[in-house]
């Protein structure tokens, strides 16, 4: 195929101008979120410390109007030892104490309803400065190819033909991961466990009074979180490298993900195994694993299906996964081509790792008509770098 080299030189060069001006106009952006998001966690940090003292302040106040009442009561009983005036002084001071308390409970309300606020600002500052950051690192990934040297490229252009940018769609992919995982553990786990940190001070304070049962439910209501926490954890653990893949083997932990795919999204599941397991490299189990998962989450997102299969046959040379959903079905090649048009990774990112691992994938569907996703890989390939390269980052 006969390239033009200055002409593909000149649109480069604009395209990098092009991307290197964008770029500079994301980091700006994402400098004046990270000047926001330092202004609410300087703010939040001093409405923290404010609501920790008007706590103890109210806990102090409500231990000091319970003792004036208690004193109230005494003197208004014994007229002979106490006179008149200090009946007053008892009634004048419980007074007093109850209005500082109805005061500082309102600063209290306040002041938590304010916390509030900054966190919820301060999370939607932090979610557009990964924005801006997934942007940016986008963006770099392409000037570095787009900033080669143009002989290479035009080398390149020659010999990958379709397969020119798996490697920077590959890159992009585990950037999103990495994201993707963070964004889970920050808005799981963290926030859980920051909750749990918060609600062990309250019961702590607690425990000096006289309210145990109050303190014991608390208690039982933190171990319960904690069990969900751990539920959770283990499940990002899971999404990130089963376990059970090098100890048990791809049919196991297929059937596991098969059952817990049910159970969280309450769409009937299926798993079939035909022929005898044979045990393939690390690497190639963890692929085939990952084009199950990404098909189910499709079924998940898009098919709107109540039913979904799994059925793996292991072949004398092959192993051949398909995949049925009874849900709406869609145009194959309507779907790739509005994928290649957009860079959506999709359909061709699947059909791109199957071309990897030296197999074929086909897909059966249409409006209303289900999908049936047939998948066939040699048992014994031998993977090329870039997916193993690939597996190994998501393992």
């Amino acid at each position: 195929m006969d390239y033009r080299v200055d002409e593909i030189d000149r649109v480069i060069q604009n395209a990098v101008k092009v991307m290197e001006d964008s770029k500079m106009q994301v980091y700006e952006i994402c400098e004046a979120a990270r000047r926001e998001l330092l202004s609410l966690t300087r703010e939040l940090d001093k409405v923290l410390q404010e609501t920790s003292e008007t706590i103890e302040k109210v806990d102090q106040l409500e231990r000091d109007y319970r003792l004036a009442r208690i004193r109230l009561t005494e003197v208004s009983r014994d007229f002979v030892r106490y006179s008149e005036k200090d009946i007053k002084a008892a009634y004048e001071k419980a007074t007093n104490y109850q209005l500082d308390l109805m005061v500082y409970r309102e600063k209290e309300s306040y002041l938590k309803a304010r916390r509030d606020d900054l966190q919820n600002r301060a999370r939607n500052v932090e979610r557009s400065i990964e924005r801006a950051e997934s942007i940016g690192s986008q963006m770099n990934v392409v000037l570095d190819y787009l900033s080669g040297d143009l002989t290479q490229v035009t080398r390149i252009l020659e010999s990958t033909k379709n397969r020119q940018m798996i490697g920077l769609k590959i890159i992009l992919a585990q950037e999103d991961e990495r994201k993707r995982i963070a964004r889970e553990i920050h808005d799981g786990p963290a926030q859980s466990l920051a909750n749990l940190v918060l609600r062990a001070e309250i019961a702590e304070r607690m425990l000096g009074t006289q309210e145990l049962e109050v303190v014991r439910n608390e208690l039982i209501d933190l171990k319960t979180q904690l069990r969900l926490d751990l539920g959770e954890i283990r499940k990002i653990i899971f999404n990130l490298r089963p376990m059970a893949l090098d100890d048990l083997g791809l049919v196991p932990t297929l059937r596991k993900f098969v059952q817990d795919f049910e159970e969280r999204t309450s769409i009937h599941a299926r798993f079939e195994a035909i022929g005898k397991e044979k045990r393939m490299t690390s690497a190639l189990e963890a692929a085939m694993f990952r084009l199950v998962q990404e098909a189910f989450n499709n079924v998940h997102k898009h098919a709107e299906a109540t039913f979904v299969s799994l059925e793996i046959s292991f072949l004398e040379e092959t192993i051949q996964l398909v995949i049925r959903d009874n849900g709406v079905g869609f145009q194959v090649e309507a779907v790739e081509q509005q994928a290649k048009k957009h860079a959506k990774f999709g359909l061709i990112g699947m059909r791109e790792r199957v071309e990897l691992l030296q197999g074929t994938i086909g897909f059966e569907s249409g409006v209303g008509q289900g999908t049936v996703i047939t998948i066939r890989v040699p048992i014994n390939a031998e993977l090329r770098k870039e997916l193993g390269d690939y597996g190994e980052q998501n393992a």
